[in-house]
């Protein structure tokens, strides 16, 4: 009950600070960028606060407890995209005068078609990205209070399209900044708690993980799918009947709804295609699911850091600063906010593989952050504590989710057709619906899965569409217009065709799982060559010297 009212206070701040807004949207300018009036601190903590999506909050710590170590790359790889951001995009970007990614493609390459074009990828790159916000919000909502999964979804699609219709981007700022100040205090507090609670034996189980492989306590396990999972050695657990049930070494098959009570030290199950809890994989320093850790870490890498610089909600940031100068500045100071944050996701993560490696058998390790503090400390510290962590996870969902359907309403409304403010609140209200549609069936599959996806697209595609744009004045039309659909085609499709079909193994499945090592590159030469073969606009140096100009 704590967390629902902990929530319930969120949602109603977020909602009373995003009405306030609404004096301000008065124009396209007003709604989509804020009239470029957004003070840099402000703007650095509302950046990060949409930015810190569930698949920091949540994924990350889950895919530490369930593959491991090398998990920890996806955390840097998520900062260090701000470092290429401020490099290379952050204050040309604010120059061009545009208020979306397709607005420079127009005005770079002035051709309304390839306007349109982008404004079909920024529909697909922030529908990949809403799904995960959505989901986490209905499994956090779920886990909290015993709703449906369904529950959470909705409302979090209600009141985040709510208070974006309302106010735009000023409303969007407003609460993104509050949400990054409750997602960091109502993360680190309980984290820091729990590591001085936690003792010297289970600190010391952290930092050696080859030691918790067995279960802490009798914990009861219900499988929630089909599963098939080995053992090391022979176990006797308990049905819900009370009939001793001996499982012996070797693989065993279970079906949805198997209830099984595991004694105390016994060793925990490894499911099938996942690394053992403590093992060779899974302490490795990479990236390990494929049997190919560097290729993986590397290409994770490729699709985070440069993926961040093309996801549209990103870029439109930018635009809101005065200048392009404290557009630099703003980049500057998210990365030393982001920088601080991860620090605590990974606490939780690391004690979970301790305290409850059980969520690895129940396929919930994206429920670690919100499980842990009940399940560590007993009472009402520990209810107390849980409540600040849901808080804090439904802020991350709330923040993302309003830039993501800000910059989705201007890729429905700005850019694919007039843009008026009634047409931006009803492209909210739309993108919010399908998102949450989409969020209904995706409640089993991995947050930072689909996240990872979303990037891999965008570094595929708007990546080299803007770098190409700010500092190489050969880029032509049909090389833009090439390398888009080649690198929205083969991401999409490689990610995709992984996540939904079967795959034969080996370097295949690592390369379709895995595509921004190849999809990256493939998109920035397939620009290139078809720009050496035909004609840059006229007006294209005096168009690059302004991105570049004081």
């Amino acid at each position: 009950m704590t967390s629902v009212v902990a929530i319930g206070l969120l949602l109603v701040i977020s909602l009373v600070i995003g009405i306030y807004g609404v004096r301000a949207a008065r124009s396209a300018s007003d709604f989509l960028v804020a009239s470029r009036r957004v003070s840099p601190n402000w703007n650095a903590l509302a950046i990060a606060g949409e930015y810190l999506s569930a698949a920091s909050v949540l994924g990350l710590a889950g895919l530490l407890l369930k593959n491991g170590l090398g998990t920890i790359w996806y955390a840097v790889g998520f900062t260090a995209g701000y470092v290429a951001v401020v490099a290379l995009v952050a204050g040309p970007m604010r120059r061009s005068g545009a208020y979306t990614v397709p607005d420079f493609a127009e005005y770079r390459l002035g051709a309304p078609r390839l306007r349109k074009l982008c404004g079909c990828v920024v529909l697909l790159i922030m529908l990949l990205y809403l799904v995960p916000q959505f989901k986490g919000a209905g499994v956090v909502l779920s886990l909290v209070s015993g709703t449906p999964y369904w529950v959470g979804v909705v409302l979090a699609g209600l009141v985040v399209s709510g208070s974006i219709a309302a106010g735009g981007m000023r409303s969007a700022t407003y609460v993104q900044a509050f949400h990054y100040v409750v997602k960091l205090v109502f993360l680190a507090v309980p984290a820091i708690y729990l590591v001085a609670h936690a003792g010297a034996d289970t600190r010391a189980e952290v930092l050696h993980p080859e030691w918790g492989t067995h279960f802490p306590d009798t914990i009861p396990v219900e499988f929630a799918v089909d599963t098939r999972f080995a053992l090391e050695e022979p176990v006797t657990v308990t049905d819900p009947a009370g009939e001793e049930v001996v499982l012996r070494e070797g693989s065993h098959s279970v079906t949805e709804g198997t209830e099984y009570v595991f004694p105390e030290g016994a060793p925990v199950p490894r499911p099938e295609a996942l690394p053992e809890l403590g093992g060779e994989r899974w302490s490795t320093p990479l990236l390990n699911q494929g049997g190919y850790p560097l290729f993986e870490t590397w290409s994770t890498l490729l699709a985070l850091t440069l993926g961040c610089m093309g996801l549209p909600h990103v870029i439109m940031r930018f635009h809101t600063s005065p200048t392009a100068r404290v557009a630099r500045r703003v980049a500057v100071g998210v990365i030393a906010l982001l920088g601080m944050f991860y620090l605590f996701p990974t606490v939780y993560g690391l004690l979970g593989r301790v305290l409850t490696p059980q969520l690895v058998l129940l396929q919930g390790t994206d429920t670690v952050a919100v499980v842990l503090p009940d399940h560590a400390v007993s009472g009402s510290v520990g209810t107390f504590l849980t409540a600040l962590v849901a808080a804090g996870a439904f802020g991350a969902f709330l923040s993302t989710s309003s830039g993501l359907l800000l910059a989705l309403a201007g890729g429905l409304s700005h850019d694919l057709f007039q843009s008026n403010v009634p047409r931006l609140r009803l492209g909210v209200a739309v993108g919010a619906c399908v998102a949450v549609l989409l969020a209904l069936p995706a409640q089993m599959t991995d947050i930072n899965v689909l996240v990872v996806w979303a990037f891999t697209v965008a570094a595929s595609t708007f990546c080299p569409l803007l770098v190409l744009g700010i500092w190489w004045r050969r880029l032509t039309l049909p090389g833009a217009a090439t390398g888009l659909i080649v690198g929205a085609v083969t991401a999409t499709g490689a990610v995709g065709w992984s996540v939904l079909l079967p795959t034969p193994g080996g370097w295949v499945d690592v390369l379709l799982a895995q595509p921004a090592a190849w999809t990256v590159p493939l998109a920035f030469t397939t620009m290139m060559a078809i720009s050496r073969f035909t004609r840059p606009p006229e007006w294209a140096e005096h168009a690059v010297l302004r991105l570049h100009s004081p």
